[in-house]
């Protein structure tokens, strides 16, 4: 029985956990901003008046709240009272490197208000935080255009009304809905409204001409530099296709619009609502279906559910997974896609260039892709493995459903994941998340022998990468006698190594480790056939000049050296083909180039078990024969101990610059062609795998033989359908 002591003591308890939770709730929520906004392009200068609502969670028992605003706006009225200079805060954080400079302000509002009016104006034009000029208009939360009020854990969520002014050939662009338009005296005015809490405010404006398709649970925009219909239309029934599909697999698209919206630089920016694309790489004709659907499905992951940077970000990952890969999948590629992305973190993650998935925070070169991107991507794919198609499914969209427009961290994504599946997860992500590194796994003692009705299969799996062993699920396929396909089991592995004993209805014949890496982990030399990533990716580069080539293509192939070597130049080296007796074979990257380097036999023996052969004007390749003549080529190979080989051969030193510029953008090919002066290619593709390690023929107790290669494996169905 409860006293009536007890009863009251749970009472002021219950009233004080009650409390706290309205406090917390209204320091979430958003900061209301009623902003109007004149834009003087030729001057670079903005003008605003700006009514900002707080929460009252937010305003400090003196009645002061604070709040930042870029340095060079001054602040001409303010209502109820100035405001005062706090500091110089310098780079503004949150996971910007914008580099933009603000000011942090104090300002004190008479008891039991809670709203104040600011009136400023300045001059900006620190690109791409943000800038004002005759082009247009990009102001982003980082350029601190407008008071960013500072909760407990940063900036504060905000929601905003904004009316911008800008010269009449203009239009305006921010997000959530339209709700105004009006031009008159050579001036336009727009507005904007999003009553859900964003992470920040973006104006973006300029000379665009606008395309429009309403319907759907959402209307598509594209705002374009320079007006093409054609172009629009794809991109307005790509919009509509892509949110219907997410909407589906996900939930409710959370905007009342999404727009392409053409920038002045070649971007791919994922903004909510909108996308601020490259005028160049919008009409690359692939990028409506690759590059599209993941800026469109930033709209859930990143700009829906926002991220909390302090414990890393997972949106991109996630994003890759459910974008990207998702398409790979559906074509029937996913296994390949897998593979790539492993092979991106083994050639550019390196001994000291790791770091755990808690510290990523954005993009910044190709090793903090692979980790961020790459190394995220694999993680869902496991947990999706682990799960199933459905608990996965349902995980995700209890996790949109629950945390949409807050700020969610990976503990957040494992909390919802597990309560949703009903699986403890948190291990999983403590992991993949927390620990830098991953494993390698090699397998041995593959045999078979005859048990009751049928035979038991032993085999040991090893983790390579030495220091702490991963916990791993491992899945295998067998091949078994008179079967048309390999069938799969799944091998728990807590420690550096596991015993494999499989009973099995039928003869084993074959033995494939992770055959279609569902697992992170550094592949086993030979599961991945020869490409530019591992040129790139190398710690060591050493170039070989053509010394007896024409002075106008040597000199080209020394500034592609040059380039590339910019930065680096304490771990690479440049000498002429006369210079050598032999090319190192101690893991540097080695870089003929020339058709007429000395070595290049060296790369097509390398290459000889592809079926390439080296010919008086050209190659044979497994595309068919290449010229040289009129053409550019690129091989990459590994010589005999494993170190990356690279060939550049250009017959005009006109299209070297063309392929300094592009080469980086090619790292999973192992062959490319290109033609002309640009140069553009016309021939790309990848070796063939020829022996796996991983892939290993089991031996049999009476010692015959099996077959020369395993069975295929049954085709996975895609997450969802096209």
């Amino acid at each position: 029985m409860t006293t009536a002591r007890g009863v009251a003591a749970l009472l002021a308890t219950f009233l004080a956990l009650l409390a706290a939770a309205t406090n917390a709730r209204a320091a979430q929520a958003p900061v209301k901003h009623e902003i109007r906004a004149t834009l003087a392009p030729r001057e670079h200068r903005i003008q605003v008046t700006d009514r900002v609502t707080v929460p009252p969670g937010l305003v400090a028992a003196d009645g002061s709240v604070r709040f930042s605003l870029y340095s060079g706006m001054g602040i001409r009225v303010s209502d109820p009272a100035a405001p005062v200079p706090e500091s110089h805060a310098g780079p503004v954080p949150a996971g910007s490197d914008l580099g933009a400079r603000s000011t942090t302000y104090r300002i004190y509002l008479p008891p039991g208000r809670n709203r104040f009016t600011l009136t400023y104006e300045g001059a900006v034009f620190d690109a791409p935080a943000g800038i004002i000029d005759a082009e247009g208009a990009l102001l982003s939360g980082a350029s601190r255009w407008y008071p960013q009020v500072q909760g407990p854990d940063g900036d504060a969520l905000v929601a905003f009304a904004l009316q911008a002014d800008v010269p009449a050939a203009w239009d305006v662009v921010s997000q959530g809905a339209r709700r105004e338009r009006a031009t008159a005296d050579g001036r336009t005015t727009i507005t904007w409204q999003e009553t859900q809490p964003q992470d920040e405010i973006f104006l973006v404006a300029g000379p665009f001409t606008e395309y429009v398709l309403p319907g759907g649970p959402a209307v598509a925009m594209v705002y374009l530099r320079r007006p093409d219909k054609a172009l629009a239309d794809r991109y307005l029934t790509a919009t509509v296709r892509d949110i219907a599909m997410y909407d589906k697999l996900i939930g409710p698209y959370p905007y009342a619009k999404f727009a392409l919206v053409a920038n002045r630089w070649e971007t791919g920016f994922g903004m909510p609502s909108f996308t601020l694309m490259g005028p160049t790489i919008i009409r690359f004709p692939f990028i409506v279906d690759t590059s599209f659907p993941h800026e469109i499905l930033h709209n859930w992951w990143g700009n829906g559910v926002f991220v909390d940077y302090s414990g890393g970000n997972w949106s991109e990952g996630l994003t890759v997974y459910l974008a990207d890969h998702l398409l790979k999948e559906q074509q029937g590629q996913g296994a390949a896609y897998r593979r790539d992305a492993l092979q991106r973190y083994g050639d550019f993650v390196r001994s000291g260039r790791d770091f755990p998935l808690k510290d990523f925070v954005a993009r910044h070169g190709e090793v903090s892709q692979a980790v961020g991107y790459d190394k995220s991507m694999m993680l869902f794919h496991m947990l999706r493995r682990r799960l199933g198609d459905d608990r996965f499914l349902a995980a995700v969209r209890g996790f949109y459903r629950d945390d949409r427009f807050t700020r969610a961290s990976f503990a957040d994504l494992a909390d919802s994941f597990s309560k949703t599946s009903g699986t403890d997860l948190k291990p999983v992500f403590d992991q993949w998340v927390g620990r830098p590194g991953a494993p390698a796994l090699a397998v041995a003692d593959v045999k078979a022998a005859p048990r009751g009705e049928g035979f038991r299969l032993t085999a040991t799996l090893r983790q390579t990468q030495g220091g702490e062993p991963f916990a791993l699920q491992v899945p295998v396929a067998v091949t078994l006698e008179g079967k048309g396909l390999a069938v799969w089991w799944t091998v728990r592995m807590d420690g550096a190594t596991a015993a494999v004993s499989l009973d099995l209805p039928a003869r084993p014949l074959w033995l494939e480790v992770d055959p279609e890496f569902d697992v992170f982990r550094r592949l086993a030399p030979g599961e991945t056939p020869p490409a530019l990533s591992g040129l790139f990716g190398a710690d060591k580069a050493l170039f070989v000049l053509p010394s007896e080539d024409t002075d106008a293509r040597l000199a080209a192939y020394r500034a592609l050296a040059d380039a590339w070597r910019n930065g680096n130049e304490a771990a690479s080296r440049v000498v002429l083909d006369d210079e050598l007796k032999a090319l190192p074979d101690d893991g540097t990257a080695v870089w003929l180039l020339g058709w007429d380097n000395r070595f290049r036999r060296e790369v097509a023996g390398a290459l000889a078990d592809q079926g390439v052969v080296l010919t008086d004007d050209g190659l044979i390749l497994p595309a068919g024969p290449f010229g040289i003549s009129g053409h550019s080529l690129v091989l990459a190979a590994r010589e005999a101990k494993g170190s990356p080989l690279g060939w550049i051969a250009a017959d005009a030193a006109v299209a070297l610059p063309g392929l300094t510029r592009k080469l980086p953008h090619y790292g999973k090919y192992g062959y490319l062609g290109f033609e002309g002066p640009a140069p553009d290619n016309v021939l790309k593709g990848q070796w063939e795998v020829r022996r796996s390690p991983l892939s290993v023929p089991v031996a049999q107790a009476d010692g015959s033989q099996p077959p020369k290669g395993p069975a295929p494996r049954a085709p996975r169905p895609p997450l969802v359908g096209p």
